[in-house]
């Protein structure tokens, strides 16, 4: 396997730059902040923007649990990725990811300073200490348990290679650890929505009570909601009720940015 690693400090574009970087050249693979991402996909580990301190951040990029690293070393194992490209805020940092994964020395490291201009690390910049706004070189659906509640928005781009065109997708987040903290939605802003629902369904006569609760159990971080609702009368009831529940899942998951990992309805009553 062919060990690369790109370097560049906190907030000049790397994660940014890594899916250019690896069409360019022909790499398969990417270790960023805890995660091991191949072909597009989120295969193993935990992200650091995921965690609520920077200090805690850094421990989980560095892979200092060993069942993190394990976990890791094992999936790269599965995956055999004949290229990997390794993210870090220095040579020393890249380095000790290397060794704690057990990767061969590296082929080439590439500077972020080597592969974007001024301009664009000061836009990065920006983006980062003015927004808190961090990037993840994967798809956004790819992030959805591990970011549960979390700001999260696709970041799509049309991107030339010689006569293909391709669509990138990098993912924004808002980590936990940001200056800006962190958000809740309360149980009141869930009702407001399923009511909208209800209205626009009229499957549903009256919604008596919702019942919000987080799951933060492994890697299904989410709710659970609880709904209890008079339904309309009529002909396939229980196709329409199960409708309602994957409806509200739905807009929940689009509106809130929550992962939703159950919807219960229990039928109180059939007007």
């Amino acid at each position: 396997m062919k060990v690369y690693c790109l370097v560049g400090k906190s907030g000049t574009g790397k994660s940014f730059q890594a899916i250019n970087l690896c069409r360019q050249m022909n790499i398969e693979s990417i270790i960023d902040d805890g995660l091991f991402i191949c072909q597009n996909k989120v295969i193993a580990g935990i992200s650091a923007k995921r965690q609520k301190t920077q200090y805690a951040a850094v421990k989980t990029a560095l892979f200092s649990e060993d069942w993190h690293a394990e976990s890791v070393i094992e999936a790269i194992a599965r995956e055999n990725p004949a290229t990997i490209l390794v993210l870090g805020t220095s040579d020393r940092m890249v380095e000790k990811i290397r060794v704690r994964l057990q990767l061969d020395p590296p082929e080439k490291t590439i500077y972020i300073e080597d592969i974007t201009s001024e301009e664009e690390r000061e836009i990065a910049y920006k983006q980062r200490h003015d927004l808190g706004k961090h990037v993840i070189p994967a798809p956004t659906f790819q992030l959805k348990k591990q970011f549960s509640g979390y700001f999260m928005s696709p970041m799509r781009m049309l991107r030339e290679f010689g006569p293909k065109k391709v669509l990138d997708e990098k993912s924004v987040v808002r980590p936990a650890y940001s200056y800006l903290g962190k958000y809740n939605i309360s149980e009141k802003v869930m009702s407001d929505i399923i009511e909208c629902i209800k209205n626009e369904a009229n499957t549903v006569y009256n919604v008596e009570k919702v019942i919000v609760s987080k799951n933060n159990s492994g890697t299904d971080e989410g709710i659970e909601i609880y709904i209890v609702a008079d339904l309309v009368y009529g002909q396939g009831i229980r196709e329409k009720a199960i409708q309602f529940q994957s409806d509200v899942a739905r807009q929940i998951e689009l509106m809130t940015a929550f992962n939703v990992n159950k919807v219960d309805l229990e039928i109180k009553d059939v007007v």
